[in-house]
């Protein structure tokens, strides 16, 4: 796969800078764990998002500890949290901030908004009108805000973390698909095992539970490991691999699989750049200067399950988008 002896050379010097540099994010897991139990994959991919610089959008009934799981991240890290409470009456200037009149001086001030943070917790996110939900798409794509005639850049890193309750639909708003394409990821939480479950209970069941989380990282360490992950090799064929992924939502028949009927619309090219850094992120985290089939596979049903819009077809089928994805995961060749 790896051709020349320089580029083999190059490929150790970044494992072994990897090595180096991803300490301190296992140590975030550590942190992380001692308040959360049976969430490892919630918190493998809340450090993807960190590490990629991309959004995650989290879905669960509620009480799964989704909220805890963003906030004691943030804990870990010694950066600016903020977390927003999305409801039906929340209007823009709430998120991002407005213009306030000083009578004086007959002058208009900007009074920025919580989004002005490192760490976003957008709590209940499908709670918001639509209005509000837009005022998110300027901040998450282009890391900046405009009040009034001005435009403001928000600080780096800056992760949105949203959550939403997949089953109570009184008084929530659709994600439209312009929104759901800017999160790198959609992380579904399920229920915790019985073994799970009996331990949140031997170590939450009592009136006052507090942890004593310690910050084992900085803005500074994570845009260093951004610098890095953008170093892991990605060899031609796993590239390809990707491509095919992401092309056989398009366009299934190309690749002998029947589901043209089945998808109104596949991944846009969002989905092929978020799937490529998700994959070096997970090759920097397993302590890898290069990206392997299985990180692909690993991460891709999250990367593209809210990307592919079923048909009504596959809803009277009572086919869903991870249906759809799981199958092609399951046909696509692994190079």
């Amino acid at each position: 796969m790896i051709q020349s002896t320089s580029h083999r050379q190059r490929i150790q010097q970044v494992t072994e800078q990897i090595k180096e540099c991803s300490g301190p994010f296992r140590s975030i897991t550590c942190q992380v764990n001692r308040v959360l139990v049976g969430q490892e994959k919630l918190v493998h991919r809340m450090l993807i998002g960190l590490l990629a610089d991309g959004h995650l959008l989290i879905e669960g009934v509620p009480g799964l500890a989704k909220t805890t799981a963003v906030a004691t991240l943030a804990k870990a890290i010694d950066t600016g949290f903020q977390r927003l409470q999305f409801t039906p009456d929340l209007l823009p200037a709430d998120l991002i901030g407005t213009l306030v009149y000083r009578p004086q001086d007959q002058t208009f001030v900007v009074q920025k908004g919580p989004i002005f943070s490192n760490l976003i917790l957008a709590d209940e996110i499908n709670r918001a009108p639509a209005k509000v939900q837009s005022a998110l798409l300027e901040a998450m794509q282009e890391r900046q805000v405009t009040i009034g005639s001005e435009t403001f850049p928000l600080e780096k890193p800056f992760l949105v973390m949203a959550t939403q309750n997949p089953v109570e639909q009184e008084g929530t708003y659709q994600l439209p698909e312009a929104q759901t394409d800017r999160f790198m990821l959609k992380v579904i939480v399920d229920y915790p095992r019985r073994e799970e479950e009996l331990q949140i209970l031997r170590r939450m069941g009592r009136t006052h539970t507090e942890f004593d989380i310690q910050p084992v990282t900085c803005p500074k360490a994570i845009m260093a490991a951004r610098e890095l992950v953008d170093e892991v090799y990605v060899d031609e064929k796993v590239q390809n691999y990707i491509v095919d992924l992401v092309m056989a939502t398009r366009n299934p028949e190309a690749y002998g699989l029947p589901l043209t009927d089945l998808i109104q619309f596949g991944a846009s090219p969002r989905a092929t750049i978020n799937l490529t850094l998700a994959a070096r992120a997970n090759a920097f985290l397993a302590g890898r200067g290069y990206v392997v089939p299985e990180d692909v596979k690993e991460l891709a049903l999250d990367v593209l399950r809210h990307r592919v819009m079923v048909s009504y077809e596959a809803e009277a089928e009572e086919r869903n988008s991870e249906s759809i994805v799981s199958e092609i995961l399951h046909h696509i060749p692994v190079p």
